[in-house]
């Protein structure tokens, strides 16, 4: 295996993990942003009001997702990691 070989490999999985961690990361930046600008407006510091809401959207996202997150991560290893595991 080849140095071009590797980084190739090495940057299918990175971007593989881009993929699977975009959705979450999107929630998590317009639930903050939402709640964020919702403190401002009103004035309300309270701690829980940042943490709840978002760890909540980010748990139903990721129920809705796991099957793409999934299937990313296994179409990456069965196409990429298994053949150069297996010699080809």
């Amino acid at each position: 295996m080849t140095e071009a070989e590797i980084f190739d490999i090495l940057r299918q999985g990175l971007w593989a993990s881009v993929v699977i961690s975009a959705p979450l990361l999107a929630v998590a930046l317009v639930v903050g942003v939402a709640v964020g600008l919702f403190q401002a407006l009103t004035s309300v510091q309270e701690m829980t009001l940042t943490f709840v809401p978002k760890a909540a959207m980010m748990l139903g996202v990721f129920w809705l997702s796991m099957s793409f997150m999934t299937s990313t991560l296994v179409s990456f290893f069965t196409d990429t990691i298994i053949p150069q595991i297996a010699g080809g």
